[in-house]
């Protein structure tokens, strides 16, 4: 589904508007999220798709590697909490704060779930995010802008 349109659509085509319109995408899952995937490209897909954050209950090790390496967030949901218990639907509209200062491996921050009833709901996250490189490299946008730009310099 397209929102604000409404319009059902496949998800390459909503995934294309989204980007075309400057609106970053933002993929919940569940548990292990990443296992049994063709690895790289399961986090090349999304990003090339205008996903900027996958928010899970845990991750596969490396899969989540593999989105920091690609430029995509990897957030986790505390202990207890899942996108079924937000009772999310896709119309909302998700903020992630925490981040403005700089990040920090492991550090904490807020989604704030805005939902088409004027209603907001705010969830604590844990970025996973774990280690000073990978630091370097999400915010370079992911491993190979890093090297490039490493090579450049």
């Amino acid at each position: 589904m397209h929102y604000p349109s409404g319009e059902q659509t496949s998800i390459y085509e909503a995934a294309m508007r989204y980007k075309q319109a400057g609106v970053p995408s933002v993929v919940f899952g569940g548990d292990e999220y990443g296992q049994g995937s063709s690895r790289d490209w399961a986090a090349k897909g999304p990003q090339l798709l205008g996903v900027k954050a996958v928010i899970v209950r845990n991750f596969e090790r490396i899969h989540r590697a593999n989105l920091v390496f690609m430029g995509v967030l990897p957030l986790q949901f505390r202990e207890g909490v899942t996108a079924q218990s937000l009772k999310l639907d896709g119309s909302e509209v998700i903020d992630i704060t925490g981040l403005e200062k700089g990040i920090t491996p492991m550090q904490d921050v807020t989604m704030t779930v805005h939902r088409k009833d004027g209603k907001t709901d705010t969830v604590p996250l844990k970025l996973r995010i774990d280690t000073p490189i990978e630091v370097d490299y999400y915010t370079h946008g992911g491993i190979l802008p890093y090297v490039l730009r490493e090579l450049l310099a």
